[in-house]
């Protein structure tokens, strides 16, 4: 039969000149280790092409070998007989390949708009406004979403339907689907296969990588299987048995896909819930008698995934629940539940962290003798469980990332059992799971049960609830509809159960004045929420003062606040934009200093235009050399943005001191008398501040490279699946900083008046502070023009108050800490809220 299934990869082989893309001799290392060897295989068009295999068999390096994303380390790749030389994403997306990542590649700091924005190309809108053709794009995935949405607001089958939308508004020559229904619920996902159905008749050759052999008959024409990043096997799907298919892909038999169900009747009740309500739950109440699995089924949406994160302690709720007949508060269910999320990478795996880590870190006291760490009696436990659950990964100490999704998920359910939890919670368990491993996840929940430890389990797929569970409660709108047990338990009543259920959906007592304050709300959950409360400050601390002294609010003193912000505002802008990246530039402060000192050369009284202008070019090319090489090291040298602008700082403010080691060369007072030209209480080079910042503030929300900014910052991998130029992005904002540093420097250059060495570093602590007040996040993503220029008012205006309270400098500090902090505060909680 084996011989039978390899050589049906060659029935129905259509001619050379019909293959979309045709792989041979594919090898992929990773540090020396094969994913993938001498792997061939070709896609024809008009075909559904199934990729089967285990987590971590190489499905997923081989469809990134031919999106681009990754590039083979041997083989060659054709593309309709063409041979392609370098396959990169740019290449891929000419030729017309969209891929639909099994980890949605979704920028959680953009809009949805703007998701979809920055990831197709201008062709897609022809000259359509975007919102209509982003709106068409939604209603066909069955998405409704507010299109200003910020999209970590989005659920995981969110995520995934939205780059599902991503992949077929490109109509693709090739279209590949990496396990595009592990989160989706039976209506998406019969949505999605009429797409896919409709796009494979249209001529597009699909790729569809699954773990499930029941999609498989309804999707697919032709599968090839992987196992150990070899092909074992390909055949029409017609023409393979499922047994056969299980058998190349674990490479040994499976006797039963479940393991047998508990056959006495328990009088015990290991769980009790009585009365749960909450946030989208309604008098939620169930038993879980001791050796039974409790199911949670429901259309994707109707308070499952809200009820396990209560039983969880994770969301709170009112009403009893009571283990082992003691009544647990909210706060021990922390303890006593050990919670496996549905989203893995939101929740599930700490990345920064090893495979050992993740698997151990909420049990560490179980490997400790008087506080001390047992590092072999930690290992032992963690192979033995990694063991049970055939985790495959290249040592214990490898980082979490570098593990198949599948393999992360059993990562984080060996914590889950190495933890010994008074009840198991888990939220799509077996979601990205291979057949084999789904196999040993049910036999260990199988077996916790029936050691007397109570299961929930929460599952969008029907099949998996009737072979797993003893009793599955249905839910809708956040009531439990229908409770099933023993022969009841089936996929036909669990899905009649779901469908017909008639509830009304569980009042938050907030609804109707969330939708009178939508517009309110879209404002709070933007980038620009922080700059209400910075205005409102600066407003009532002007006014304290100048009830204090009432010359501070005189048209000289608004002059001077407005010019000295001016410096700080410009070079504050310019460490927005690395910021916005997830980056930082300490070299701001001496590039300004430095800069002036240059100017100090050229532009004085007793020189000629030309040299002035000289001197002003100078400036510029200074900055713009420094920012190239900031950009550089960090991008191709490996340097950290701290390492690159540090290293930066020390060396340009040593060239300050060489080029003058006192302060001299004054400054032209004709030039002086342009920059700090006024009209009324205003400079004009504040009001050029404000037109910049808000240039560059319409840059941000409605153009394609303000797009990529905040995408670099927000998730540079997910940046550089889209296509994003991540490098080239990275480099031109580095340069744009020190541009406009460029400028600060020209204002700095006429309030001191003199080339001082000394001049400018304070601007680097400055500038950050400016930016952390205005609400722009440091992890990057996030941000805003407008709340940096009141941030760096704001100090400004600190500043001159102190004076005018003839306060001594010590409380200049004190009060921009004070700020910093209540700024940090208040974006928190506005974030917190919005969130919720």
């Amino acid at each position: 039969m084996a011989t039978a299934v390899m050589n049906a990869i060659e029935t129905g082989r259509s001619a050379q000149n019909d293959v979309t893309i045709r792989l041979a001799g594919i090898y992929k290392y990773f540090s020396g280790v094969p994913a993938l060897r001498d792997v061939s295989v070709e896609f024809l068009p008009g075909e559904v092409h199934a990729i089967l295999g285990e987590n971590g068999a190489g499905k997923s390096t081989l469809m990134n070998i031919i999106a681009g994303t990754l590039q083979a380390s041997e083989g060659e790749i054709s593309y309709e007989g063409e041979r392609i030389q370098q396959m990169t994403p740019e290449v891929a997306a000419s030729l017309g390949i969209a891929i639909c990542f099994q980890h949605p590649a979704i920028l959680e700091d953009l809009s949805v708009l703007e998701n979809l924005c920055v990831a197709l190309p201008p062709s897609v809108f022809a000259g359509r406004p975007a919102q209509e053709v982003v709106q068409e794009m939604l209603d066909a995935v069955g998405l409704q979403l507010p299109l200003r949405m910020r999209a970590d607001r989005l659920t995981v089958a969110q995520k995934h339907l939205l780059e599902i939308g991503k992949a077929l508004a490109l109509k693709p020559k090739v279209l590949i689907l990496d396990e595009p229904t592990a989160s989706l619920d039976q209506d998406a996902t019969e949505m999605l296969f009429a797409r896919i159905r409709k796009a494979a008749e249209s001529g597009t050759s699909v790729i569809y990588i699954t773990h499930r052999l029941a999609e498989l008959r309804q999707i697919a024409q032709r599968v090839t299987i992987l196992r150990d990043g070899r092909v074992r096997g390909a055949a029409l799907v017609s023409e393979i048995s499922d047994a056969d298919l299980v058998n190349l892909i674990v490479g040994r038999t499976l006797d039963s896909a479940f393991p047998p169900k508990s056959r006495r009747a328990s009088e015990e009740t290991c769980l009790s819930i009585a009365g749960l309500s909450g946030k989208g739950l309604g008098n939620i109440s169930f038993d879980v008698p001791r050796g039974q699995i409790v199911g949670v089924a429901g259309v994707a949406g109707n308070g499952q995934t809200g009820l396990m994160r209560a039983l969880a302690g994770l969301q709170p709720a009112e009403g009893e629940i009571t283990l082992h007949g003691r009544l647990l508060k909210q706060h021990e269910l922390v303890h006593e539940a050990a919670f496996m999320p549905s989203d893995r990478h939101r929740e599930g795996v700490a990345s920064g962290l090893t495979v050992r880590e993740n698997a151990t870190f909420s049990a560490l006291e179980k490997f400790a003798t008087g506080g001390i760490m047992n590092r072999k009696k930690e290992q032992e436990k963690v192979k033995s469980i990694f063991d049970e659950l055939a985790v495959k990964t290249p040592s214990m100490e490898a980082p979490i990332l570098s593990l198949s999704g599948g393999n992360q998920q059993k990562v984080v359910m060996s914590r889950a059992l190495l933890s010994e939890p008074g009840v198991v919670i888990a939220d799509e368990p077996t979601q990205g799971v291979d057949v084999g491993a789904r196999f040993e996840i049910y036999r260990i929940l199988r077996d916790v049960s029936d050691a007397g430890t109570p299961v929930i389990v929460n599952s969008s797929d029907a099949v998996e609830l009737e072979g797993l569970c003893d009793k599955v409660v249905v839910m809708s709108r956040g009531h439990v509809v229908e409770m099933l047990t023993g022969d009841d338990v089936t996929e036909e009543r669990i899905v009649a159960a779901a469908l017909k259920a008639e509830t009304h959906e569980v009042e938050s007592g907030a609804k109707a004045e969330a939708t009178q304050r939508k517009g309110l709300r879209h404002f709070l959950q933007s980038d620009n929420a922080p700059t209400l409360p910075l205005a409102l400050v600066t407003l009532l601390l002007g006014l304290y003062v100048n009830s204090q002294n009432d010359n501070f609010l005189s048209i000289s003193n608004i002059y001077n606040i407005f010019l000295l912000a001016s410096a700080l505002g410009f070079i504050a802008l310019g460490q927005t934009i690395a910021l916005l990246m997830g980056g930082i530039d300490l070299s701001v402060g001496p590039l300004a200093g430095f800069l002036v000192v240059v100017a100090s050369f050229f532009v004085n009284d007793d020189v000629s235009t030309t040299v002035v202008l000289a001197g002003f070019l100078l400036m510029f090319a200074g900055a713009f050399i420094t920012g190239a090489v900031n950009g550089l090291l960090i991008r191709y040298a490996n340097f950290t943005p701290i390492a690159a602008t540090l290293a930066m700082y020390i060396a340009i403010q040593g060239l300050s001191f060489l080029l003058r080691d006192n302060p001299d060369g004054y400054i032209s007072s004709t030039v002086t008398d342009w920059v700090n030209w006024q009209v009324g209480p205003f400079p004009v080079a504040f009001l050029v501040l404000v037109a910049v910042a808000l240039c560059g503030e319409y840059a941000l929300r409605e153009t394609r490279n303000g797009w990529r900014l905040r995408a670099v910052g927000s998730n540079e991998e997910s940046a550089r699946r889209m296509g994003i130029r991540v490098d080239l992005t990275y480099i031109a904002g580095y340069i744009a900083c020190s541009l406009l540093t460029a400028l600060g420097a020209v204002m700095l250059m006429t309030q001191i008046g003199v080339g001082d060495p000394r001049q400018g570093v304070n601007y680097t602590l400055a500038s950050i502070t400016a930016v952390v007040l205005g609400g722009t996040s440091l992890t990057g993503g996030r941000g805003t023009f407008i709340g940096t220029v009141l941030g760096a008012v704001l100090l400004t205006e600190i500043l001159s108050a102190v004076t005018f309270l003839s306060l001594t400098q010590t409380y200049q500090y004190l009060f921009q800490g004070i700020l910093i902090v209540v700024a940090a505060l208040i974006y928190s909680a506005v974030r917190g809220r919005t969130a919720s």
